[in-house]
């Protein structure tokens, strides 16, 4: 496979600054000097601890212990090998990626099928679009549906890529094969069904959507993965969904239903203080919602919303509003959602319009603008209000055992809530909606806990949690190789005489600390050094670039680094030589007759390293 020259990416990592690559997926907010802050991408918190330095070009999790460069966020959240990540950034950011002997780059088939996917599925947004611009029935057909029927303006089926699919399927499949899109590649993109079977021919591939308005729906990154089809009067009788009024992509190695809300790449950029997210039931509401200049709305894909997008929705802001429809189906939806956005961390409030028993968003804001969504905000409704209302519509004639039921439900939504302070101000909320007695409310909700405490406590134990690689890391970061590896990493000057006095065989080499410290003493030894800016190469698994990064991203305060370097020698020299001065010391107070071992040779060797351990250690003068 090709090789991308070590120009190239030093190149890559001097013009592209990491803050602009991580703050494609996080919501990043200034921390002081150079620094960045935000939630982490790599697992669930509601306090940031994800930092990124810009001078350095480096991230950092201080709660898993995730880090790395600009290439190494790449990697990890768009699940590329190294090279991809390369080649996604240079293509990203407009830098001409170089290869080895002169080599143009990697074949179509040696790319992961993640980012063949991805190609294709803007390659098959594209041809959707054009298809709704063309000057042909189809295209004059979905246009004026679009705008006459839907009122949408043009400039946002523009905006959106918005597409069109005729009754035979648009020609995709011929556009897709002439592109030279591998054969598994078309086999797993969801656009087509084809028999196992089948032998990959044009006529093979049979569209899923025909006679269709096409909506890409893109990741939180804004990546084209699925696509949401519209029925219409041009779907075919034999459609296999004919009846359907939306259809989606099927699940594909880029698309899970579950992990993904339509127009975030766009909202959580526009989300902010008193700009909370919108959340509306589909696209078409969202699309509208942006139209009108609400530019926060998200919608879920056809499904409830879960867990995994909720956290996804906090990385970028703690607030959300809520446009459920208020009939029957909305109000148990908002139940469902509730103790999860509580988990999860995010403020939610509830969107109704009063004296009304079904609200369309999409027609609302078309006919009542942006100013019909300050109008819903300013009766907006507490989470706690509205599960109150949703469980118990009219307390002030509940009896008792209604109301009894009634609080069960909001016990089990606010059991949901990891902080105490949180859970007893809803509770106090909650007992003046049900009109219960606060003191009362409390100690049945701490019954409700007991109870099911006592019910986990029954359940078989879990296996425990697999260790982080914060933890894992711990297990060597106390080591001497450890330090002194940041030594050299932060105060080069010393690489090259702790080189001329580190035996290499008295290094621990069964981590990575050790491991790096022996390869980087080497290149100091040798005179071939690169500097800790280009070390790329001198990094040969994943567990070593991740400690690299961890060492490379903040400056250590360390006053005298000779003497830590000293200290970390003393300490590797003892480590080494001691356990074999105890077998000599054992070996010599035997007194039998058949020891092994020449009594003279131990005592010259007990002697030599004695002497070593009582030789003062020394770096270079120039240190």
């Amino acid at each position: 496979m090709p090789v991308i020259k070590p120009t190239s990416i030093r190149d890559l990592k001097l013009r592209v600054s990491v803050a602009d690559v991580v703050s494609r997926v996080v919501t990043l907010r200034k921390s002081g000097g150079s620094q960045l802050k935000g939630l982490c991408p790599f697992h669930n918190e509601k306090t940031p601890s994800f930092h990124v330095n810009v001078d350095k070009g480096f991230y950092k999790c201080f709660g898993c212990g995730k880090a790395g460069d600009a290439i190494t966020f790449v990697q990890e959240t768009e699940q590329l090998n190294f090279s991809e990540a390369v080649e996604a950034l240079g293509q990203r950011f407009g830098i001409v990626i170089e290869y080895q002997e002169g080599s143009g780059g990697p074949s179509r088939e040696e790319r992961s099928l993640r980012q063949e996917l991805f190609d294709l599925h803007e390659q098959a947004a594209e041809h959707f679009s054009q298809a709704f611009k063309a000057a042909d029935a189809t295209g004059e057909f979905f246009r004026n549906y679009w705008i006459e029927q839907r009122r949408f303006p043009s400039e946002l089926a523009d905006e959106f890529k918005i597409g069109a699919a005729d009754e035979q399927g648009s020609g995709l499949g011929a556009v897709l094969l002439r592109k030279k899109f591998s054969e598994e590649a078309l086999r797993r993109c969801g656009l087509f069904f084809i028999y196992d079977d089948a032998q990959l021919t044009l006529g093979a591939l049979r569209p899923r959507f025909r006679g269709r308005l096409m909506i890409p729906i893109r990741d939180h990154q804004g990546r084209v993965v699925a696509f949401t089809a519209r029925q219409s009067a041009r779907t075919p009788a034999d459609d296999p969904a004919r009846e359907a009024k939306y259809v989606n992509s099927p699940e594909t190695p880029i698309f899970t239903k579950g992990n993904l809300l339509f127009n975030l790449d766009r909202a959580r950029t526009a989300v902010g203080d008193g700009r909370p997210f919108v959340l509306v039931e589909g696209q078409l509401d969202a699309l509208r919602c942006w139209s009108v200049g609400l530019k926060t709305a998200i919608a879920p894909q056809g499904t409830s919303i879960t867990e995994g997008q909720l956290v996804l929705l906090r990385r970028y802001h703690a607030q959300i509003e809520c446009f459920f429809d208020s009939d029957s189906a909305g109000q148990k939806a908002a139940l469902r959602f509730l103790p999860m956005a509580i988990k999860a961390g995010l403020e939610a409030r509830f969107l109704t319009l009063a004296g009304a028993d079904k609200v369309d968003p999409d027609l609302l804001f078309l006919e009542g603008g942006i100013a019909a969504y300050e109008d819903l905000r300013r009766g907006a409704q507490t989470a706690m209000a509205f599960a109150c209302h949703a469980a118990l519509p009219d307390p002030a004639t509940a009896s008792p055992e209604l109301k009894a039921r009634a609080a069960q439900t909001i016990y089990e939504i606010i059991g949901a809530a990891e902080s105490e302070v949180a859970r007893s101000e809803f509770i106090s909320e909650a007992a003046v909606h049900l009109r219960l007695p606060s003191a009362a409310a409390q100690k049945d909700f701490q019954t409700f806990l007991t109870r099911q405490s006592r019910q986990a406590a029954a359940r078989p134990a879990n296996a425990p949690p697999p260790t982080t690689p914060m933890a894992a890391a711990k297990n060597h970061t106390q080591t001497p190789e450890h330090h002194l590896l940041l030594l050299c990493l932060h105060f080069e000057h010393l690489g090259h005489p702790l080189s001329h006095v580190l035996p290499h065989d008295w290094i621990d080499t069964s981590h990575a600390a050790g491991v790096l410290l022996n390869r980087f003493l080497a290149e100091f030894e040798q005179g071939s050094w690169p500097g800790r800016d280009h070390i790329e190469a001198l990094l040969e698994t994943a567990e070593e670039r991740l400690l690299a990064a961890n060492l490379l991203f903040e400056s250590p305060g360390i006053e005298d680094p000779a003497k830590v370097a000293l200290e970390g020698l003393r300490q590797i020299r003892a480590r080494s030589l001691e356990p074999r001065l105890r077998q000599i010391e054992l070996a010599l107070a035997n007194t039998r007759a058949d020891i092994e071992s020449d009594p003279i040779s131990l005592l010259k060797e007990r002697s030599e390293i004695q002497r070593q351990l009582r030789q003062p250690l020394a770096l270079a003068a120039a240190v």
